[in-house]
Parts: structure tokens; C-alpha cells; sequence
């Protein structure tokens, strides 16, 4: 059975176009920096968030790793939300590998953390206290909907931050969506950020990676944790090419993928038993629940739907997470909400 798999935009696959130049793409060993398919994937990315280099990496969770470990040293301290996918669910890395403490501040329900939390979390000069090195924001915000944040808002915190010598790392691994959403260029979102990691495997439909971005100095350390976390991937260039198809043809159609999603959701609040946690979903993603009334769990649920062909996003014991991509249309839309209302009862 071929399905519709709403579970992640990590689903997706490249498209003919990519896997056309995959095939054809001349490559080199990027570890000496000598693959041209690779240099030229983190030029554009580097111009697309308005910085001076960029890095590729086969995950964005490695890249936020590098990229958090590249601002700082063992004892010091990154403020970060307690919904933020760098605290959730990276495993620690930052932690684990980086010996790096995390401050965790509730997230807002649009995703942001409050610029009061923020200011009291800063750390004074203290040796009781660890050192306030860092402040990681993501866009969109996947544990809170799907949201999105604002130039205006980021800027704010980056001027907070570089006021009292922190730095500011962006989780953009949907950046190009929040963008979308707000009819504005990414290099809007990061420019007052001193990092910003994005991903090339969700929503653009590249199979593998992300690249992380900042100042030159930033991403020649960055090179070095890259190296030391594995991430060394000599004949890289037959995956960057398809990042590099990504970036010139899938940034500017994810609008499409925001219009299916609010299409989705249109039609899923009608249906009794069911409750969306937004009427009108921000970007790509659709979060609803189970009202207390429907006896069956969502991986009951999630049973019957997989008998219709719908694969999704089981978040909790009564809580959903459905995301539209590339390669859910209009059909996909109408079979899913056709295929909630048969199971939901």
C-alpha cells in the first residue's frame, strides 16, 4: 500500500530533479575542502542566511550540537526553552559530549520565551554560578504548533544577549517555513543571530543533512567539532547537490504546504471527537487531540488510520501532530480528513 505520510516533513524524498543531480554531481574530498558540490551548497546557504560561511553536516541536530559546542566551553551555560528541540530531543548531546549546562525557561505558546526570563536567567559574575555563554532560540517551533517568531522578536533577544557578551544560536531547522509564513526572506530571520543551523531533509525534500551558518572564525571551529563528531564526509557531494536543488527550487513553494495544512485543519474541527489546538495552523503542522468523550486511544486511532493508508504523528496518549510536505496534495487531504472521520467515534 502506498501511503500518506503525515508522522514528519523527515519523511519526505528527494525529487527527480535531486536525484538527477546526485547522480551527475562532481565531487571531491570535502575534508580537504576540495569537493566544488559541497563549497558551493554552503556559499548559497551562507548568502540565504546572511553570513560569512557555512558548513555542511549530515543532521540538523548535529549541526545545532557543533554549533552550540562552537560557542562554548565545558561549565557554561545555554538558555533555552523546555519545549526547544535542542532540549528535548537531541539527546543531551550538548551535555553528554559538551559538558555545556542548559538553563531551561518555559516556551510561550507562540514558541518565544518571555524577554523578562530571559534577562533574569542571565547569570551575574559570580564563581557560584556557571558562566552565561549562550541563548538558542528555534523557527519554526515544533513542540509549540508549529510556530513562528518575528524579526523583530529575535533581534530583540540578540540585542539582550550581545549586551551582556552572549551569543544567540538559531535552531532555523524550518527557517525557509517561517519565512514562508511571513513573506519574507530567511537572511530576515537570522542576520541578527550569531548561528543559525537549517535542515535540508524536512519540508525542501533533500535526503540527508543541514548546514549550519555563521562568521567565518565561528565556522572554522565549527569544522574542527565536525570532524571530531564523525561528521567528516569526504565524497559529500553527491548529497549536497541535492541540498543545493533544494535550495534553489523548494524554498519558494512551501506556501503550498502551509494552504494544504489550514485546508486539513478545516476539516478535521469538523469532525465531532476531535480538537485542533489551532483553528488556523501557523505553517506546516496540524495538533489536535481527542476530546475525553471518544473512548479510544490515538494508537487505536492511529490502527485504524494506517488500514486506509494515513500514517500519523501519534504525540501523546490523546494527542495528534500532522504535517503536510511536498508530497501530500490535495487528494492526500481530502482521503485524511475522509479517513479521521471513520475512525474517530
Amino acid at each position: 500500500m502506498e501511503y500518506i505520510d503525515l508522522r514528519s516533513d523527515t519523511v519526505t524524498q528527494p525529487t527527480p530533479a535531486m536525484r538527477e543531480a546526485m547522480a551527475k554531481a562532481p565531487v571531491g574530498d570535502d575534508v580537504y575542502g576540495e569537493d566544488p558540490s559541497v563549497n558551493r551548497l554552503q556559499e548559497m546557504a551562507a548568502e540565504l542566511m546572511g553570513k560569512e560561511a557555512g558548513i555542511f553536516v549530515p543532521s540538523g541536530t548535529m549541526g545545532n550540537l557543533a554549533g552550540i559546542l562552537s560557542h562554548c566551553q565545558r561549565g557554561d551555560e545555554v538558555i533555552v526553552g523546555n519545549k526547544a528541540h535542542t532540549f528535548l530531543f537531541e539527546a543531551g548531546g550538548i551535555s553528554v559530549l559538551g559538558g555545556v549546562h542548559s538553563c531551561q525557561l518555559p516556551n510561550q505558546p507562540d514558541g518565544s520565551l518571555r524577554i523578562d526570563d530571559i534577562e533574569a536567567a542571565i547569570r551575574p559574575d559570580d564563581p557560584h554560578d556557571p558562566i552565561s555563554r549562550l541563548i538558542c532560540l528555534e523557527n519554526t517551533h515544533n513542540r509549540c504548533g508549529g510556530t513562528y517568531q518575528a524579526p523583530e522578536y529575535i533581534q530583540q533577544v540578540s540585542k539582550i544577549a550581545h549586551k551582556h557578551g552572549l551569543f544567540v544560536h538559531l535552531d532555523g531547522a524550518r527557517i525557509f517555513n517561517a519565512a514562508a509564513a511571513q513573506g519574507i526572506k530567511a537572511k530576515e530571520l537570522a542576520v541578527a543571530v550569531d548561528s543559525v543551523t537549517f535542515c535540508l531533509s524536512k519540508g525542501l525534500c533533500a535526503p540527508v543533512g543541514a548546514v549550519l551558518c555563521g562568521s567565518k572564525e565561528y565556522i572554522r571551529r565549527a569544522r574542527r567539532l565536525r570532524k571530531m563528531l564523525g561528521g567528516g564526509m569526504r565524497q559529500a557531494g553527491i548529497l549536497a547537490a541535492a541540498g543545493i536543488v533544494a535550495l534553489e527550487t523548494m524554498t519558494g513553494r512551501l506556501v503550498e504546504d502551509h494552504a494544504r495544512a489550514k485546508e486539513l485543519a478545516n476539516g478535521l474541527k469538523q469532525i465531532p471527537g476531535l480538537l485542533l489546538e489551532s483553528d488556523v495552523p501557523a505553517t506546516n503542522m496540524v495538533f489536535l487531540s481527542l476530546i475525553p468523550e471518544v473512548e479510544a486511544s490515538t494508537l487505536d486511532v492511529a490502527k485504524d488510520l494506517k488500514k486506509d493508508g494515513i500514517l500519523a504523528g501519534v504525540t501523546g496518549e490523546r494527542t495528534f501532530r500532522l504535517v503536510v510536505h511536498y508530497w501530500i496534495d490535495d487528494v492526500g487531504v481530502e482521503k485524511t480528513i475522509a479517513a479521521f472521520r471513520e475512525a474517530v467515534h
